[in-house]
């Protein structure tokens, strides 16, 4: 939706395909077409249709059961591919994907194109800039997530005083941290003692112009119930929806969020114990 009404503000046109059962609720009555995930060849004509040149994938879409997918002609020819990046992890389903809409003239544009606004700034947005154990954290949180990388397992990672309490998966952040949220008061912190910090960037070599990081108020609502000091996000490489609201709740919750560089990991790292 966001999407859209940045279209409609900055007088670009835009056409919706609509992938039923994933699609956000409100845009049923902007310009588009409802299609069902396996109909490609109906997808790519709805865009050529459109007078279509870019196209903005956005939003989330659950891995279906592909044997109870019901594709097009074009569906079909492109499924073995699929199904063979399926097995490599969801990177190889994007870039797939990527490459598909390339491969019939269309310029794939990251959503942080349409809606610069999006990207979180460097340096610190709600609360004091971490320092000691949870600048610590933040620097081995992003270091696993580097590391674990080309494994293509996720985004995100917590740790809390130096132990690492979860990676993001399958799951998706929101349900990690709901887990962190479970665990016992001895690994995690509270509310009168907040402890642990939750850091999202993207995976090495990620396709950057889709499945960017993403937080919003929801993040920051589920971090505060893990009992976490703040969230740490790549700068300029992570997209903040409901910023305002977040930044609210997050001052209310005293949790600080925080857009770091690779300078500041660097920077860091070579802390001595007695400067941090």
């Amino acid at each position: 939706m966001r999407l859209a009404e940045a279209c409609q503000q900055t007088g670009r046109d835009f056409h919706i395909v609509r992938l039923r059962g994933f699609a956000e609720r409100g845009l049923g009555d902007l310009p588009g077409e409802d299609v069902a995930l396996g109909e490609v060849g109906t997808i790519l004509k709805s865009l050529n249709e459109a007078g279509c040149d870019e196209v903005v994938l956005a939003g989330t879409v659950r891995r279906p059961d592909f044997a109870a997918l019901r594709p097009d002609w074009r569906g079909a020819r492109l499924l073995p591919r699929v199904l063979a990046a399926a097995a490599k992890g969801d990177g190889a389903l994007l870039a797939l994907l990527v490459a598909t809409f390339e491969e019939e003239g269309f310029t794939i544009v990251g959503a942080d194109d349409v809606m610069a606004d999006l990207l979180v700034p460097s340096g610190p947005l709600a609360g004091d800039p971490p320092e000691g154990e949870a600048l610590s954290d933040i620097v081995k949180a992003a270091a696993l997530i580097d590391a674990i990388g080309p494994f293509d397992v996720g985004q995100a990672a917590v740790v809390c005083g130096g132990h690492v309490l979860a990676v993001e998966a399958a799951e998706g952040t929101d349900a990690m941290l709901s887990r962190c949220a479970g665990f016992d008061l001895e690994m995690r912190g509270a509310a009168g003692d907040r402890r642990g910090v939750l850091v999202k960037r993207p995976k090495p070599g990620q396709e950057r112009r889709v499945d960017l990081p993403t937080i919003g108020a929801r993040t920051i609502d589920l971090a505060a119930s893990a009992g976490l000091a703040g969230v740490a996000v790549e700068a300029q490489a992570t997209l903040f929806l409901d910023r305002e609201e977040a930044l609210v709740r997050a001052e209310q919750e005293g949790l600080f969020v925080y857009g770091f560089t690779s300078a500041d990991l660097v920077a860091a790292e070579t802390l001595t114990p007695e400067e941090d």
